[in-house]
């Protein structure tokens, strides 16, 4: 049986933090939003400038979790998952044609976050 990967601690500052565990990536955003410029424009700086993730082929997997607050103004899923994988196209994979599997939660929380995942298929950490 293999040991399970240990993740790397998060890297970046603020509100947008990455890390890898395996092959897996995971990001936190601290905002909900259902614009993808805003997602894309969070994690390009951290990848530019704290993480070393390449796109990939291959068809991937992606978890998007979304804690709001219950006096958050209602917001789609389906608009919040487009704009984060909108966000991590072309650092993640390069197109999210790539996602084979995608689930996506909303949650009731005390603030609002957006935690993501994704990993190659078949290959989670």
């Amino acid at each position: 049986m293999s040991e399970p990967e240990i993740p790397e601690p998060w890297r970046g500052s603020g509100a947008t933090k990455g890390r890898q565990i395996g092959p897996m990536a995971e990001f936190l955003i601290l905002e909900v939003t259902s614009q993808s410029k805003v997602y894309k424009q969070k994690l390009d700086r951290l990848l530019r400038t704290d993480m070393k993730i390449r796109p990939r082929y291959g068809e991937f997997e992606v978890e998007i979790l979304i804690d709001l607050n219950r006096d958050y103004p209602a917001i789609d899923l389906d608009n919040v998952a487009k704009a984060v994988l909108d966000g991590i196209k072309g650092a993640v994979f390069f197109d999210d044609a790539q996602v084979m599997r995608l689930v996506v939660e909303k949650r009731w929380a005390e603030s609002e976050r957006v935690l993501v995942r994704a990993w190659p298929k078949g290959n989670r950490a």
